[in-house]
Order: structure tokens, then sequence, then C-alpha cells
């Protein structure tokens, strides 16, 4: 499917010539995998024994520790606090150095000469000197190694930073005070070292006095040390420009919207690309895009790419080339088995079958017959009960409907953040979302009763002309089971008068390891597979949905993840369940804003002056 591309050679040099620089320019930026992780390593260990032999006494006392004694005390006292401070700032950049970013690189380059200084200063700490040194020399080899821009921030990380080194100061200053017992006076108890640990992280004295005073300006001056570390790498964090949250701008929705119109029938979550919480990249022909958010280190995309399928790969190149500029770890969520063929092919990724997507074909679909009779069922006593339903196009609906739905919708949400990243839209209402179909449920309140007679919504968007996808289900945890019966129906009878034949229904995890396990015969892997799934679906509504999707006798179409590594598959799937909201990462706020903001987001500034 790929498009072969000529490029014509320069005029200033033969052909054969600048081919052979080119694949040697090639062959010097292939970058070896292992050699970051092992750097990476060797700081941590750097970093690790720097902070054990200035927490430590006894790891100083080596066969030249008598030629300390030649030196002042002041300044081996100095050394051994400027080592701590070296060796928590390696073990804190060694996790960024694996990843091959940069500013850790250069930030590593000037803290291993400092601390090889600090040791010959000591002059009792000779061999991680040399150890030092030789990391340096071999960070300055593979410096091309080291490529990768930062990470989109926020000022969170100066919070986190805080209470994490906070935590490791109070620990080890703890363990600095507890391993000088001997030097201490009197008997202090627990709750007076802790309170010295405390006072000496800001540079005063605690109530803590020892029989030497170079023991005590050593404690003294370790503690300041790191709580001077502490108090730097967090207002660094917090001071420096805080990058863009991703943004799906007006002219990239434009564009996307432009390739849905021609391309969205291929792929039933290619409408989600729309989320404005996404960045999207473009193929050089700009008939194909790929939208995605990077979470913990991971670029995470959802579904199909957008556009023409011959442009696909110029795409995935693009989206591999991002990934690979700042050392993101590329994955791919939900895509189909067309797709998941052109990833693997493309960026040379591994693609693992994650559930089936349950589509059903409104034209087939009917209430009749054994299969159905618990649907059909269901149906009917709801709607005994005085249930109805309204199915139309969300540009049917007036503004005050739109916020109505929008507030019950935020009402009926069982946790305080919206959910959802691949298989959500995150908005209801938009006067650019007007194609997409809502369904309602509705009962009058009883008499002497009081209260809106909506009880449940489903929200879908569009699919190509003629599909929808469901992208919201919601109802009043107070109405009668079976009312989400009641709309699927009432949807699927519905739609054809619009011309939808296709309607995608919610998305069922490891149904096939789910429909297999139970059946006679599986093996005792699959049935060992199926009940620790059956077990997480108590938080996770595994079995829950294949088997209210099997209701409608759908047809199941497979959705994979792709991946680059076995070993990456926890960072991606923590990365993944923080995109869906299944884990969040920041503090709870405070005086919100109405809920309903987060489904009816103001229009952009084009779209009100079109209106």
């Amino acid at each position: 499917m790929s498009v072969p591309v000529s490029v014509e050679p320069s005029p200033e040099q033969p052909p054969r010539r600048r081919g052979l620089q080119t694949l040697r320019t090639q062959a010097a930026a292939v970058p070896r995998a292992w050699l970051p992780g092992a750097v990476g390593y060797a700081c941590l260990l750097i970093g690790l024994v720097d902070i054990a032999s200035a927490v430590f006494p006894k790891l100083r006392h080596t066969k030249v520790h008598t030629f300390a004694g030649q030196l002042p005390g002041g300044t081996t006292t100095l050394a051994a606090a400027g080592t701590l401070m070296v060796g928590l700032l390696l073990v804190l950049l060694a996790h960024a150095l694996r990843r091959r970013k940069r500013r850790a690189w250069r930030a590593v380059c000037v803290l291993l000469p400092i601390g090889v200084a600090l040791h010959v200063l000591r002059w009792h700490q000779i061999g991680p000197a040399v150890v030092s040194l030789v990391l340096f020399v071999v960070m300055l080899v593979h410096r091309r190694e080291f490529y990768a821009k930062a990470d989109p921030r926020t000022r969170w990380r100066a919070l986190v930073n805080l209470v994490v080194m906070g935590t490791v100061s109070v620990l080890l200053g703890l363990l600095i005070v507890s391993t000088r017992t001997k030097y201490e006076l009197g008997d202090p108890s627990l709750l007076h070292r802790l309170e010295h640990v405390g006072y000496g992280l800001f540079g005063f004295e605690g109530p803590l006095g020892y029989s030497s005073d170079r023991v005590s300006d050593l404690v003294a001056y370790l503690l300041g040390g790191m709580g001077l570390i502490t108090a730097l790498t967090t207002a660094y964090l917090a001071l420096r420009p805080e990058k863009p949250k991703p943004e799906l701008t007006a002219e990239d929705e434009e564009k996307v919207r432009g390739l849905l119109d021609r391309h969205g029938e291929r792929d039933s979550l290619g409408y989600f690309a729309l989320r404005r919480d996404k960045s999207v990249l473009f193929s050089p022909s700009g008939k194909a895009a790929i939208s995605y958010r990077v979470v913990s280190g991971v670029m995470l995309a959802s579904g199909d790419p957008v556009g023409d399928v011959e442009a696909w790969p110029g795409a995935i190149k693009t989206f591999m080339a991002e990934a690979r500029e700042h050392a993101w770890v590329p994955a791919v969520m939900g895509c189909s088995e067309v797709g998941g063929e052109v990833w693997t092919r493309e960026a040379g990724l591994d693609a693992l079958e994650l559930g089936d997507e349950a589509i059903v074909d409104t034209a087939s679909f009917s209430l009749s017959g054994r299969a159905m009779r618990n649907v059909r069922q269901m149906v009917k006593r709801i709607e005994r009960n005085g249930y109805s339903c309204q199915v139309r196009r969300v540009s049917e609906l007036t503004l005050e409907e739109k916020y109505r739905i929008a507030d019950a919708a935020a009402r009926w949400r069982g946790t305080d953040t919206e959910r959802g990243f691949s298989m959500a839209l995150g908005r209801f209402g938009d006067p650019l979302d007007d194609a997409c179909v809502v369904v309602t449920a509705h009962k009058a309140p009883e008499e002497g009763e009081e209260g809106d007679d909506l009880k449940a919504v489903l929200h879908f968007v569009p699919w190509g002309p003629d599909g929808i996808s469901l992208e919201l289900m919601r109802r009043d945890r107070a109405a009668d089971p079976g009312l989400n019966e009641l709309l699927i129906v009432a949807a699927l009878q519905a739609v054809p008068a619009m011309g939808i034949r296709r309607v995608s229904l919610n998305f069922a995890m490891f149904r096939s390891a789910l429909a297999r396990g139970e059946r006679i015969g599986a093996g005792p892997v699959l049935r060992a597979w199926r009940g620790l799934l059956v077990f997480l679906s108590r938080w996770f509504q595994i079995e829950s949905l294949y088997k209210f999707n099997a209701k409608f006798q759908p047809e199941w179409e497979p959705r994979f993840l792709v991946f680059p590594n076995t070993r990456d598959l926890p960072r991606i799937g923590f990365a993944a369940m923080q995109a869906e909201a299944f884990i969040t990462l920041g503090m709870p706020r405070f005086g919100r804003k109405p809920q309903r903001e987060g489904l009816m987001p103001a229009p952009r500034p084009e779209v009100t002056e079109a209106a």
C-alpha cells in the first residue's frame, strides 16, 4: 500500500557519492537500543554509591582513609555533602537518561566531573571516581544516542517532586542521624531525631548535640544539602515554562473532518480523532492523519489512521519519527485488523488482540426469535412502566435541550472525571457535531412527584454516511433496570429511516477469551484466564459489557493493541488507564465549575461568527 517516492540526486555531487554518504549518515544515526539503558543504570548505580558513601561512615574507611586526615576537616565535610547532592541528582536523572533525553545527558555530563572532583578531594573514594570518569567518556563518545526532546509537562510535577523528594530527604536524614549514635550526647528519642532532621533540612540547628564538631558539621551539611536539592529541583520544575497541553487546532480539525467526509466509513472510531485534547500528525501528502496524546512517555494513538489507506504508511512514518525524536513509546489502541497489519508492516511493531467491537446491521435486526426473547420481554416490561424514547439528530435539539441533556449526563456520571479516550468524544452539543444522533428515554413524574422526565441518554457519533458509533451511555440510577436495552432497541429500529445501516455498540475487551473459556473442552490455561477476567470484571465491567452486547446478536470485529516490545506493555497499559481516566494522578480540585462544561464546550470563534 505504500507509495514509492523518487528522490533526485543533488547536482552538486555525483549520485554514487551522495548515496554512499546517505548510507553512512543513516548507519551513524541508527540508535543502539541497549546503550541508553546501560548508561542510565550505570548513572543510577553511581548515584546510589555516592549517597551510600555520604550516609554511612564505615564505607569511607578504606586503605587510604588515613590520607584524608591531611586535608582540612571542613573540606572533606563539604565534599561529603557535595557527593550526596550529586548522588541524589544522578538518581533523579537516571530514568530520563534511559529515555535518551538530551537535557538529562547535559546535566549528567556536568555532574559526573563534579562527582569525580569530590571523590578525589576526599581521597579515599578513588574507585567511584574512576567509574564516573569512564561513564563520562562513554557518554561523550556516544552523545548522538541522547537526542530526545523533553516531554509535555505541567506544574503538577513540581508538587510531586516536593512530596517525593521531601519524603526521601526525611528518611535519608533519619538514616544519617541514626548511623552516628555513638557521637550523640545523651539518649535522644526518635521524635527528637525527626525534629533535628526537620530543622536540618531547612538549614537550622536541631536539638541533638554531638561530641565531635566534625560530625556535627557533617550531619548539618548533609541535611542542608538534601534540603537544598529538594528546594532547587522543586523551584526548577515550578518556574520553568509550561508546555501547552495537546490540542486539536481549528485548522487541523477542519482537515481531519475533510478526511472523514471522504474516508470516514472505513473505521467506526475515526470520528473520535476529533477529540480536542489530542494532537494530530498528517502524512506528507496530507491524505491521512493520526491523532494521539502523550501520556507518561507513551505516544498513544487510537483506532486506524484517518484518510486514504494508500497514505497510511506516510502518516505512520511521520508518527514514528515524532516518537523517536522525543523517545516516546509508540502505541495504538483499538486499531482494526487492516490497521494492525499496516502498522506492523510499516513500523515494525507487534500486535495483540484486545477484544471485539459489536456491530449491528440495522436491516437484519429484529426482536423476533428465541435468541431475542430476553431483550423483547425486557423492552415490553419497561414500556409498560411508562417509558418512551426519542431518536433525533443533535441538529434537531434546541440549545435548552442540549444543556438539559448535558447536565443530566454529568449528574449520572459515576466518577468525578469524564472517562474515555479511544472511544469517547468528550463533548456534547457542539455546533460542529450536529450529525451526531442522540437517543433519550423519558418518563413523566408520577402524581405528587417533582423532577425531570429525562431518564437516560445515548449519544452516537457518525461513522461515515451510513453508520453511527456509540459514544455515551448514561441513565438515572433510580430508573428501572432494562432502560439501556430499551434505548438501543429504539435506536436500532429508528435509525434506518435516517439512512443508517450500521451501528457500533460497546467494545467488549477480551471477548474471545471469555467466549472460548466457557465452552466445553476449554483447556486449563484458557479457563484460568477466563477466571481472572471474571474476577477483574468486579471493577472493570469486562464480562458484563460482553454479555450486554451479545444480547443484540451483533457481528464481532476484532480490535488490536499495537506496541513495540513486550517489556513495554505494563507502561503502555498504565498510560492507557490514565488516558481513559481510570487512573488519575492529580490533586482533587475544589470549587468545581458546573460539570456540564465538560460536555458543552464553548463553540469555536469561527463557528460563532458563521452563525
